[in-house]
């Protein structure tokens, strides 16, 4: 079975345009008659959204001067085990590069007598 998800690359196209805070995007949208509050804003930007309004988009893309395929990227992920982090493949590639990064958990100091 193929899997396929997203990519939603909102945040780093406002990097790209010198729009570090979502309080300049707030107000572009609102030019553009898009009325959203601070905090919806906030997670259009922060977080992959699941549903989007079409509005929205071609407002973002607007302000941008980007396409659908600028702010939205296709990602294939090979099978479940990816998404889940079980597949063996890929936890011994991470044991591998925590061995050779030489990577080591903080020794436990314990202290007779006291108690949390």
């Amino acid at each position: 079975m193929k899997i396929i998800g997203y990519e939603w690359r909102l945040r780093e196209i406002m990097a790209a345009a010198g729009m570090f805070t979502t309080s300049k995007l707030i107000h572009e949208l609102n030019e553009r008659g898009i009325s959203l509050s601070s905090s919806q804003v906030y997670r259009l930007a922060a977080e992959k959204p699941e549903r989007l309004n079409l509005h929205v988009l071609v407002a973002l893309m607007d302000i941008f001067d980007c396409t659908a395929d600028d702010l939205v990227q296709r990602v294939e992920l090979s099978h479940a085990a990816v998404i889940t982090g079980t597949d063996d493949q890929v936890l011994e590639a991470n044991a591998e590069f925590l061995r050779a990064s030489g990577f080591r958990p903080k020794r436990a100091r314990i202290v007779p007598g006291h108690e949390s």
